[in-house]
């Protein structure tokens, strides 16, 4: 313990005067996923409502950061959704919903178990479009029986984006170049060494032609009520506020995570409950419908007990880089980016 504030410095040192954030979790109690409540009508104990968040990047890859890999957003995900799915208690699910998309086939993976969440559990489903529920974020909310937006959130960017760059211009100019050997034309496809070759954006504009017919028509399918003379502009990649998507139809109702806590009591037939969230919250840690559930503890080197994560020490730097630095170019996403270069 004594070699923190060492720790500190040195990397306070590293980073000089770049925006920093860091978060120190001194916490070896293990990582067993929790119950908290953070919402309760008054009265004896009544059934449940799950609260799942889904925040960041929605991407099948662990997270990263500067000591190693951390999470797996679809894999935390699904893993809330079990529990939910688990427990008799547990009559329908809200899920909150802070996200601006991620690669197309992740994003299709969590409205996929969605669906099969509440088809086979019969559960209602309701998403709450938190500041950002964009793209991808909105592709997973199809997947609910009901979808309340705030007023304020950002929502929409219907479509795909496959970011490419091509930096061989710059690297001629300092003499450097690059040629490949390939099997055949399009092995190199896109190469960013490479002068950029139109054929091969012709293949990746067919990829992209697809995905988006296949997020256009889930939006069809999932949303009758749009209206049908405005669905190219809707799904033209614009974003909306959640006020402008209840009047065009991609939302039910304007609201927050009270509405649609009631949202879920309704369509579950409840005159009360719980609002009930899962995390990795250290004991006494207060819960609240807008607190994020903590993320797990990263893999120690000796296996954690059945159902159980392990515990350790944690100091986590956000550097300031962005969302921009998570996205691979060359994958197709379902993504609203607006920093990306």
């Amino acid at each position: 313990m004594r070699r923190l504030p060492a720790l500190l410095a040195c990397l306070l040192a590293l980073v000089g005067c770049s925006p920093l954030s860091f978060t120190v979790s001194l916490d070896g109690s293990g990582g067993r996923l929790n119950e908290q409540t953070a919402l309760t009508d008054p009265g004896s104990p009544a059934p449940k409502v799950a609260l799942i968040d889904l925040t960041g990047l929605i991407a099948d890859r662990p997270r990263f950061s500067l000591l190693g890999r951390g999470e797996n957003p679809v894999d935390e995900f699904l893993l809330r959704l079990d529990r939910a799915a688990a427990d008799p208690a547990v009559r329908a699910v809200v899920v909150r919903i802070n996200s601006p998309g991620g690669s197309v086939t992740a994003s299709d993976v969590l409205h996929a178990e969605l669906r099969r969440f509440a088809d086979e559990t019969g559960k209602p489903v309701v998403a709450s479009l938190g500041e950002v529920a964009a793209s991808g974020g909105y592709y997973v909310a199809l997947a609910a029986d009901e979808i309340v937006a705030h007023p304020t959130a950002i929502t929409g960017s219907i479509g795909v984006i496959i970011p490419t760059v091509n930096v061989s211009q710059g690297l001629a100019k300092i003499g450097i170049h690059s040629r490949s050997v390939t099997s055949g034309p399009n092995k190199d496809l896109a190469n960013p060494l490479e002068p950029p070759r139109e054929q091969h954006y012709a293949i990746l504009q067919g990829m992209v032609d697809e995905f988006y017919e296949r997020f256009r028509a889930l939006v069809v399918e999932r949303r009758p009520a749009l209206d049908a003379s405005r669905l190219d502009a809707m799904t033209d990649g614009r974003i909306f506020s959640g006020r402008e998507a209840v009047a065009a139809g991609l939302a039910d109702t304007e609201g927050d995570v009270r509405d649609a806590f009631d949202a879920a009591k309704r369509l579950a037939g409840l005159d009360r409950a719980r609002l009930v969230k899962y995390g990795y919250a250290r004991k006494g840690t207060p819960a609240t419908a807008y607190s994020l559930a903590d993320a797990p503890p990263s893999p120690a080197s000796a296996p954690a007990p059945t159902g159980e994560r392990p515990g350790v020490s944690l100091v986590q730097l956000n550097l300031g880089a962005g969302l921009a630095a998570e996205v691979e170019p060359g994958r197709p996403y379902y993504l609203w980016l607006p920093e990306f270069p």
